[in-house]
């Protein structure tokens, strides 16, 4: 239109990276060994004796030593419906998670920003993630109100997409940041079983896997393209590619559904088959072009779903044990955070690699891969680039 001046937005140069790592859990936690006792007197359940023997095997096969949870036993106790199985309770649940994930994830997105080291004044756009805790306005503007962001942020709230996510907004935030100079991008992923825990049931056992895996958590990353060396800036890891694909004859693997009783999960028992047998294709599809074929010569961060998927991943792609450490202690000290786990692997890689002298972030290997599996059955494959540690 005559009068307007268009205005271009000029792209940034180089590969965004991610600039720093938070993390956050509540404070309760609890260990695993004790959580079937816990769990069947909580919910008046010890006449089930034959079930309690079954969810405590569960339990020892998770490879979980301990778990945070956001909700604790008083709030069970408080709240009868909250200790049955599937009675209208949704109300309670999104009150505490409408109120308790924004701050959760408010505590790793401070610890990020510390970490950065730059004025939260230049973050341009939130990401914010989390499977529960719907309301208007959502987490991503309860967020901008905690930590005082600028009024002009722009914002992306992600709500039901489930463990993959871990990988989604790491797609998203780099889109974001090399397309707009100067961009920087804060990803949030908060996480609470408030909306899934409940009692255990004769006639619906397989909820009992969800009741033994999932936990509570918070990850928070500030990423962006040409990092200010002047303002030491410090990229961690550089995404060099994403991609997202939905694993063929896997419909009904790994879903959810929402109703008066919280949320349900469906986790069926071929999905660490329905995942081991296509990693090797999306990882020819992300590193052939790179001229990479070993897997055993990048760094490994997938998602630690659940010890079976990593049992699997590690037989069939023929990894060497050590690979897959940084997810298997993150299930063990956490359990399953759904979207948050990829990006406390991240954090672990790391910090070991800091603290063993190694050349670079990624224990001193170049290229490694970040794996999301999660409802589709859907795999979010990104590959990262390692930074060089002086």
């Amino acid at each position: 239109m005559p009068g307007l001046v268009e205005k271009k937005t000029q792209r940034a140069e180089g590969l965004a990276s991610i600039l720093a790592i938070g993390r956050a859990n509540p404070p309760n936690a609890m260990e695993q060994s004790t959580f079937p006792d816990f769990y069947f007197r909580v919910t008046n359940s010890e006449h089930m004796v034959d079930l309690k023997k079954k969810f405590q095997r569960i339990c020892e096969k998770t490879a979980i030593r301990k778990r945070h949870f956001v909700w604790n036993e008083d709030l069970l106790i408080e709240n009868p419906y909250l200790r049955t199985f599937m009675e209208p309770s949704l109300n309670v649940r999104q009150k505490v998670a409408v109120a308790e994930i924004p701050k959760l994830g408010a505590a790793a997105a401070t610890k990020a920003i510390e970490e950065w080291g730059q004025p939260k004044s230049l973050i341009t756009h939130v990401i914010f993630c989390t499977t529960s805790g719907m309301d208007l306005p959502g987490a991503d503007y309860q967020l901008y109100k905690l930590l005082g962001l600028n009024p002009d942020i722009q914002r992306i709230m992600l709500y039901q997409q489930g463990c993959f996510a871990g990988g989604t907004v790491l797609r998203l935030a780099k889109c974001l940041a090399e397309s707009s100079k100067g961009a920087r991008v804060l990803v949030v992923c908060s996480e609470t079983t408030t909306v899934l825990v409940r009692a255990p049931s004769e006639e619906h056992q397989d909820d009992l896997v969800a009741q033994a895996l999932f936990a509570d958590g918070a990850s928070a990353l500030i990423v962006g393209a040409d990092p200010n060396v002047n303002a030491n800036e410090r990229p961690l890891f550089t995404i060099v590619s994403t991609s997202q694909v939905i694993l063929p004859d896997s419909d009904g693997a790994i879903g959810g559904h929402v109703g008066e009783g919280g949320l349900t999960a469906t986790l069926h028992r071929d999905v660490p088959l329905i995942i081991s047998k296509n990693v090797s294709k999306c990882l020819e599809q992300a590193f052939l072009p790179l001229g990479i074929s070993d897997w055993n010569s990048i760094f490994w961060a997938p998602h630690p779903g659940g010890r079976a998927i990593l049992d699997q991943v590690e037989e069939r792609v023929g990894l060497k044990p050590e690979k897959l450490w940084a997810s298997r202690n993150v299930l063990a000290e956490y359990g399953n955070m759904s979207s948050v786990c990829v990006h406390f692997v991240l954090d672990e890689l790391r910090k070991r690699s800091i603290k063993e002298g190694k050349s670079t972030t990624g224990e001193g290997l170049e290229w490694g891969v970040l794996f999301g599996f999660g409802p589709g059955l859907t795999v979010e494959t990104v590959v990262l680039r390692s930074v060089a540690l002086n």
